[in-house]
């Protein structure tokens, strides 16, 4: 079995929004340090995505020393400050698919800059750590908690995965399609679907089940613009209980720092042999 490698790192601190590409993170219960910690919201308190926004595509995320730096690609909008540390002490209840779960509001200003960026009312929102949201408990080892992510903490794609389904389309597709926290080097197509435990440098992850996934894998993230693909082509050949598969969610049995060169080491494979 050849080397793995992690050979990519991304966050997305504001769900939907534009990824970071880091070169070191820390690894918290709730998945990557900053990640998915804020998220936008409608009138009613339910999350927006990408899903019925794709122009939420084009909102990009930057680190800055004391908090996230917003700008849009396309529109010549001056660019938000987001700080890490939110003063606002107006909290709410917020949906996030069959989750609710408070969450504090960012500031006016945040709400009147996403609204004018996407021409629709919207709210910022932070989930601060006493915020509580569990992962499905089917999957959960000690009642582990979840940020704003759709399920779980974590998410890992081989890049041989991506390069096979590369092999099948008549244009290929770049990896943040997928929206990964871990990608690696090394190994076969669909390689991280059969991992049970394992460590990325010393930190010790679980592998819950394959993500299935949805429309946003068909939005350009430089343009917005939807397509049929990948899809279409998943479709064909990673289509299990109705869902198109592809990556692999994960939960984290550890904490601790992580970057890119670490040595990916498989400790227990699904058929529970060793690795």
């Amino acid at each position: 079995m050849s080397t793995l490698v992690l050979s990519q790192l991304f966050i997305y601190p504001i769900k939907s929004l534009g990824g970071i590409s880091l070169t070191t993170s820390q690894v918290d219960e709730r998945g990557l340090q900053y990640d998915r910690r804020w998220m936008l919201i409608d009138e009613s308190g339910v999350f927006l995505t990408q899903r019925k926004l794709a122009e939420m595509a084009l909102l990009q995320v930057n680190l800055a020393e004391n908090g996230l730096v917003v700008t849009h690609k396309t529109k010549d909008l001056p660019p938000l400050h987001v700080p890490f540390e939110t003063t606002s002490t107006r909290s709410l209840l917020v949906t996030v698919w069959d989750d609710i779960c408070f969450a504090y509001i960012v500031s006016a200003e945040a709400n009147a800059w996403f609204t004018q960026a996407l021409g629709v009312d919207c709210r910022l929102v932070y989930m601060p750590d006493n915020s509580i949201r569990l992962i499905d408990p089917n999957y959960a080892k000690h009642n582990e908690k979840v940020s704003f992510s759709d399920g779980y903490p974590f998410l890992i794609i081989g890049q041989e995965s991506l390069n096979d389904l590369n092999s099948r389309l008549e244009e290929p597709l770049p990896m943040n399609r997928f929206r990964p926290n871990f990608v690696f080097t090394g190994g076969a197509p669909y390689d991280e679907e059969h991992w049970k435990t394992f460590k990325i440098g010393n930190v010790l992850f679980y592998g819950t089940k394959p993500c299935g996934r949805c429309n946003v894998t068909t939005i350009d993230q430089d343009t917005a613009q939807a397509s049929q693909e990948p899809l279409t082509t998943l479709s064909t050949y990673r289509k299990q209980e109705g869902k198109v598969m592809f990556g692999m969610n994960l939960i984290g049995l550890s904490t601790g720092e992580i970057s890119l060169g670490d040595k990916i080491v498989v400790m227990e494979a699904a058929t529970g042999s060793e690795d």
